[in-house]
């Protein structure tokens, strides 16, 4: 009879620590189908916010201690016109400009003002050779204009130059979706991180109140000790996987602050840890499609053709360029002053008329033959690097497209592991509540449905970074 009484007094108090148990571990499953749900219901509010560039519900950039809270549209704006790859790329591109304007320069004829001042005196010749003594002195004042036009160098160089300055346009294009589509992999790094922050904390704290449960049961007698240590050991694997997601954290602040050139010593937090899956591109896009518009709408593209003109140019000036003559003008206006002695008087008028036309013959001229044959094997170069550019842009378009497709199916295989996790925590509380279950259920339970939750999260993050991916892919800035 007294054995009996303890048997029911030990099942009473063991019902109640399994109850308190299930209550925490209760709350848990609720947080994550509400997290879930969450992310669902946010999906079609996140593609719209992103679409307009802003959020309706909270500023872009918050200040909280030392922790600088940015969103999404805030971190693709800064990338766009912040960035020091962005910043240097436009330096390039005003060089470009520049001798551009230098080529079309070559057109101008240049003005020299000035004054010049001769003396001579002793023996001299005249014009029939006669030498004689003189002394004299001349001055004049006046501007000289000059020009000299080498029509072919000058007409061809200044094309090529003119479809070199597109081309750093189109690097000022291709570094801006560059730095773009790196933030946004940035920004969805941190995100996840976030996210997991979260799984981690809650798997804490119901790994502890276990504990405490199963503390007090075997102080009075009723658990066994090894089941205690069993969970004081999960809990403290769960503070060490919360603590590598902290340094997780804090390097893709950094990597994102370096991408927006801001202050890495300053810790950036998104502004929502809740990953929404985001289908930015229409589902299914034929791949035939994507790539056509990649190889219209890439800025490598575009560029690669630039400099592929700027060598046809180069090539039709080395072989045409030398047969258009060259054309020389001068022309002086001003005034002739002096005479005999020191004499200052007798300034007049005066002016000097020049008119040459010449062809150049050898080196830089006609008949460079060094010269034509490097035009030719560097338009052979521009050629065979815009094949590549075209090789390498549909292959990133077929990777990226095989990605999205293949993280979408990761995400409902994701979705449907994290309903069974779910569904297998149910079950093992059900158990307990009959007596039957052991704490080692209890805790591989729950690690399956933290490892899945993370999994869930992973797989939304991947997939949304593809998203992004493949907009790059096919050169479209924002999605």
């Amino acid at each position: 009879m007294k054995r009996a009484f303890i048997e029911v007094r030990f099942l009473g108090v063991a019902l109640l620590a399994i109850a308190l148990f299930s209550s925490s571990a209760l709350n848990a499953q609720e947080a994550t189908s509400a997290e879930i749900q969450l992310a669902q219901a946010k999906k079609k509010k996140a593609k719209s916010a992103l679409k307009k560039g802003k959020t309706a519900s909270k500023p872009a950039v918050q200040q909280t201690g030392n922790v600088r809270v940015i969103d999404l549209p805030t971190v693709l704006r800064l990338a766009g016109a912040q960035n020091l790859d962005v910043q240097l790329a436009q330096a390039q591109l005003n060089e470009a400009k520049a001798k551009h304007e230098i080529a079309r320069q070559r057109f101008f004829p240049w003005i020299m003002p000035g004054l010049a001042y001769r003396r001579h005196d002793g023996q001299i010749q005249d014009v029939s050779g006669n030498m004689f003594t003189a002394s004299k002195q001349s001055y004049n004042a006046g501007a000289n204009f000059a020009a000299q036009w080498e029509l072919g160098d000058a007409i061809y160089g200044q094309l090529a130059e003119k479809q070199r300055a597109k081309a750093a346009d189109h690097q000022l294009e291709t570094a801006t979706q560059i730095n773009v589509y790196q933030a946004a992999q940035d920004y969805f790094e941190l995100v996840k991180a976030g996210a997991q922050m979260g799984v981690a904390q809650e798997s804490i704290r119901v790994a502890n109140d276990y504990a405490k449960q199963l503390e007090g049961a075997v102080n009075a007698g009723l658990a066994f000790k090894g089941d205690q240590l069993r969970v004081q050991g999960q809990a403290e694997r769960y503070q060490l996987t919360f603590r590598q997601i902290q340094e997780r954290r804090r390097i893709a602040s950094a990597r994102l602050a370096q991408t927006l050139n801001l202050d890495p010593t300053i810790e950036l937090a998104a502004a929502d840890n809740e990953l929404a899956p985001l289908n930015l591109l229409p589902a299914n896009s034929a791949l035939a499609s994507l790539v056509a518009q990649a190889m219209n709408n890439r800025p490598e593209m575009k560029r690669q053709n630039s400099l592929l003109e700027a060598a046809k140019d180069e090539k039709q000036g080395t072989k045409y360029g030398p047969l258009i003559p060259t054309v020389g003008a001068q022309m002086y206006l001003g005034g002739l002053g002096g005479g005999v002695n020191d004499s200052w008087g007798n300034f007049k008028d005066t002016q000097d008329y020049q008119l040459l036309f010449g062809w150049k013959i050898g080196p830089g001229g006609l008949f460079d033959k060094g010269r034509i044959k490097a035009s030719e094997a560097r338009l052979e170069q521009a050629k065979i690097l815009s094949e590549k550019a075209g090789d390498e842009i549909v292959r990133q378009v077929v990777e990226q497209h095989t990605r999205v497709n293949s993280l979408a199916d990761q995400m409902k295989l994701a979705q449907q592991a994290l309903d069974l996790a779910q569904k297998t925590v149910q079950l093992t509380r059900e158990r307990k509540s009959f007596g039957v279950g052991i704490v080692l259920e209890s805790i591989q339970a729950e690690q399956e449905l933290n490892r899945v939750r993370n999994d869930y999260f992973e797989a939304v993050a991947e997939h949304n970074k593809a998203q992004y991916a493949l907009a790059r892919a096919i050169g479209r800035t924002t999605p």
